[in-house]
């Protein structure tokens, strides 16, 4: 849940998992997954700063009760982030990288 300020500004508290797009024009209009659209004070790149903090909040309440390295690598591997640092293998020449998902 990330919080923000409708219009009006009165402040509210939105599931991220639930925005679909955002939309700067030139209020930032958020379209929820259902339809719904809310327009908050905060800019498009102050929404997605919001939600990548809470994940990573979440991401870390995992990590601290997992025993090992190896279980916050599969958890991560499920929210299809890469916390290991290297880069990531370039795919065989002629594939394209989106057929293999």
């Amino acid at each position: 849940m990330i919080e923000l300020t409708r219009l009006n500004g009165n402040p509210m508290v939105l599931n991220s998992d639930l925005i679909k797009t955002a939309e700067a024009s030139p209020d930032t209009m958020l379209t929820l997954i259902n339809g719904e659209k809310l327009i908050v004070r905060e800019d498009c790149g102050e929404v997605v700063e919001r939600i990548l903090a809470y994940r990573a909040r979440l991401l870390a309440a995992v990590a601290k009760r997992l025993p090992t390295y190896g279980d916050l690598q599969r958890v991560v591997a499920l929210a299809s982030l890469d916390v290991s640092g290297q880069p990531k293998p370039a795919p065989p020449p002629g594939r394209d990288p989106a057929q293999s998902r």
